[in-house]
């Protein structure tokens, strides 16, 4: 069979399988495996017990946001100028009016995704002001790379959001780059988007521009925007990020709320002690939208990470907060949140074996722990400093296989198969039997980058490795991107909107 074969019959079983619901290409992941608990609940006690003493004894600064200080003094916290303690208890009950499960709409309906409980959404990568590839090697990233991933992500059926800020398109200014973004989110795209934080009147922006979109009324009643928001660890909320995060949760959108400690620099070095401060400063953050607009929908964020205590850079993929990501799991099951934790990490320079096996040990800890809502699931290299191509690639493809392993067995007559061993017989092949045949189709996830070949021919194509084979299959991804269909009034309705934000202030390049 020809590669072009290979391919046309794997885009045929993958469109089978949509159908069907399950496998790739749906628009998100019900798990049927089980979380991996690792801390007793006499340990996670001590855990709850710690972050509640960091709370009520050390406290949490709230910078330059005198509304969210109001909100704290009206609720019974402690407020001592910036500084705010709580009660054993208090954030726990604040956070008994957030939903544990949530729909996120997308443009097409089709598309919504669920988060919390049982649901797994795959989002790309999200931060990186470098892009690379292997044709031109490492640079600022740009509007046109920041649409090509989007385009990447549309055109792939093993992810389910397009994500937020996917590298930074560095060609235009700060203060007008949000607008490009969304607009680029919404037009290239129909699957469920994040939108800015980096101020309260960007996060404004983006959510009015999903109400050019969804509609003024159903946005006030649905969730069809993210925020992903980040504590300035150790125990300090800047009024950047607390002005975005109310912004978002008075809309009724949801804030996604995590700290990012390096063990060693942001917070201890110990896992245990990383973990309990990450959850007094997430408590903190998730229950000030609830302050804000009762019932808003909210998400439980998580990241820790280590670092090199010999040259004091950061690692990733480390088995360490792997490990705490699972405590972290537990902690947000029993707060009845929904879980965005850990992600496809690495610090390595290339599209290579370190790539591959940090990503995989951290990611497989995000599909243990629960998370509900996976950022960073595809592309990230160099320590979030560079979204690669050929990484993206690489990555989508373990997502593809992380939607069969989520399946876990299924177990029924079919499955057990005991007439096809009466049929076959002892001793003979299954490949011709009718039970073969009739699931030949559906039966194996299919790599779309790996090489099963015989070693010869292999040899014979060219000898190549996997970033060559994803660098490949990127750019014949963008060759044959279709944009999704989208009504041209609304189209109108943005750019017009667009134009005329920037139309109002002069460019700013800091």
């Amino acid at each position: 069979m020809t590669v072009q074969g290979v391919r046309s019959g794997r885009q045929a079983r993958q469109v089978e399988r949509a159908k069907k619901g399950g496998g790739i290409g749906r628009p998100y992941i019900v798990r049927n495996i089980p979380t991996y608990d690792v801390l007793s609940e006499e340990n996670l006690l001590k855990v709850e017990h710690a972050a509640d003493r960091i709370l009520a004894e050390t406290g949490i600064e709230f910078r330059d946001d005198a509304v969210a200080l109001d909100h704290w003094k009206r609720a019974g916290a402690k407020v001592d100028g910036l500084l705010v303690k709580f009660e054993p208890g208090m954030l726990r009950e604040i956070l008994k009016s957030a939903p544990n499960e949530f729909t996120q709409h997308a443009r097409n309906p089709a598309n919504s995704v669920r988060i919390g409980g049982k649901n797994v959404v795959f989002a790309p990568a999200y931060g990186s002001p470098f892009v690379m590839d292997l044709d031109r090697g490492r640079r600022f990233g740009t509007l046109e790379d920041f649409q090509n991933f989007i385009k990447l992500a549309q055109s792939s059926p093993n992810f389910h959001h397009s994500g937020g800020t996917i590298c930074e398109p560095t060609d235009i200014p700060v203060n007008k780059r949000h607008l490009d973004m969304v607009m680029a989110h919404l037009t290239l795209s129909d699957r469920p988007y994040m939108g800015s934080v980096t101020s309260e009147e960007r996060a404004e922006d983006s959510i009015e521009m999903s109400r050019i979109v969804f509609g003024r009324e159903f946005v006030n009643d649905n969730c069809v925007i993210l925020g992903n928001v980040n504590v300035n660890s150790p125990l300090v909320w800047d009024g950047t990020m607390t002005n975005a995060l109310r912004a978002y949760a008075r809309a009724n959108q949801a804030a996604v709320v995590v700290p990012f400690i390096l063990g060693g620099a942001m917070g201890p070095v110990t896992s245990a002690g990383g973990i309990a401060q990450s959850l007094a400063e997430t408590m903190a953050g998730c229950a000030l939208t609830q302050l804000e607009r009762k019932g808003a929908p909210v998400i439980f964020g998580n990241f820790l990470s280590s670092m090199s205590l010999r040259s004091g850079s950061p690692t990733f993929g480390t088995p360490e907060p792997a490990i705490g990501s699972m405590v972290i799991g537990q902690l947000a099951r029993r707060l009845g949140l929904p879980l965005r934790c850990s992600g496809n990490f690495t610090t390595s320079k290339l599209p290579d074996a370190q790539a591959m096996m940090e990503g995989t040990m951290s990611m497989l800890a995000a599909i243990h722990c629960g998370a509900n809502f996976i950022l960073h699931s595809a592309g990230f290299l160099d320590g979030l400093l560079s979204m690669s191509y050929e990484k993206f690639m690489l990555d989508a493809d373990l997502c593809g296989s992380l939607h069969s392993y989520l399946d876990g067995i299924k177990i029924d007559d079919d499955q057990l198969a005991v007439e096809a061993f009466a049929e076959v017989g002892p001793g003979n092949h299954f490949f011709g039997c009718s039970h073969t045949m009739a699931h030949y189709e559906t039966a194996f996830w299919d790599s779309d980058l790996s090489d099963n070949e015989p070693f010869e021919k292999w040899e014979a194509a060219g000898s190549h490795d996997a970033a060559y084979r994803a660098n490949k299959l990127w750019k014949k991804r963008l060759a044959e991107y279709e944009a999704p269909a989208f009504d041209a009034g609304i189209a109108q309705g943005l750019r017009e909107f667009v134009e005329a934000k920037k139309a109002s202030m002069g460019d700013a390049w800091y």
